[in-house]
C-alpha cells in the first residue's frame, strides 16, 4: 500500500476497526497502513477524540457497534470481593471494558480491562495477587467505576440487579448512566 495522507489513513483506520469483530493492535494497523506505532497510537487518539465508541483495550482497539450497549456503574468492595464481582458481571453476559476512580487531586485516572472470560480474570487476579500493586480502587476508598458492555439493555439491567444485590452498587443519582453508541460521519 502506497503511502497514505494524513486523513485518508485515518478514514482507512476507522473502516478497518467498524468491520472487525475483535480488538486490532496498534502494530497491526502500523503494518497494514505502512506507519510506526506511534502514528497509529496519535491517529486513535485524534479518532477516539470524535468516536466515543471506539475503545483502546489491552488486546487493541475496537470500534463499539451499536448493538451493543454500555453502561457505567459506580461500585464499592472490598478487594477480596473482586474476584467475585468480576467473575457475577461476565457471568450475566457483561464485559468489564476498564476500571477508573476520580481522585480528587489527580483526576480520572483510567485503565482499559476488557475482561470477558474467566481466563481474563484469573490473569487479572494472579496480577493483582503477585503483590507488585493494589487495585486502583484503593487510591479512592474503594470507590470507582466500571464500564460494562453487553449485547442488551436487559442484560445491563441484570448486572445492575446484581451488583445491588450483592451490596457493591452504589446508589446515587449518577450511580449508573447509560452510554448509547452514535453513528458518526467520517472525518
Amino acid at each position: 500500500m502506497g503511502k497514505l495522507k494524513t486523513k485518508e489513513r485515518r478514514n482507512r483506520i476507522l473502516e478497518t476497526l467498524e468491520t472487525s469483530s475483535e480488538p486490532l493492535s496498534g502494530s497491526f494497523l502500523a503494518d497494514k497502513f505502512g506507519v510506526s506505532r506511534q502514528v497509529v497510537v496519535t491517529d486513535i487518539a485524534i479518532l477516539r477524540s470524535q468516536y466515543p465508541n471506539l475503545m483502546a483495550t489491552n488486546r487493541g482497539y475496537i470500534m463499539l457497534h451499536a448493538d451493543e450497549c454500555r453502561r457505567v456503574f459506580k461500585v464499592l468492595h472490598t478487594d477480596e470481593e473482586t474476584e467475585d464481582e468480576l467473575i457475577s458481571i461476565i457471568e450475566l453476559g457483561g464485559r468489564v471494558m476498564d476500571v477508573y476512580v476520580d481522585h480528587r487531586v489527580y483526576g480520572t485516572i483510567r485503565k482499559p480491562l476488557d475482561i470477558c472470560s474467566r481466563r481474563d480474570i484469573d490473569h487479572f487476579m494472579d496480577d493483582l495477587n503477585s503483590g507488585a500493586s493494589s487495585p486502583l480502587k484503593n487510591i479512592t476508598s474503594g470507590y470507582h467505576f466500571h464500564t460494562i458492555e453487553a449485547r442488551s439493555e436487559e442484560v445491563l439491567d441484570e448486572i445492575e440487579d446484581m451488583l445491588r444485590a450483592k451490596g457493591y452498587l452504589l446508589e446515587s443519582l449518577d450511580a449508573a448512566v447509560i452510554y448509547e453508541p452514535k453513528s458518526y460521519s467520517k472525518i
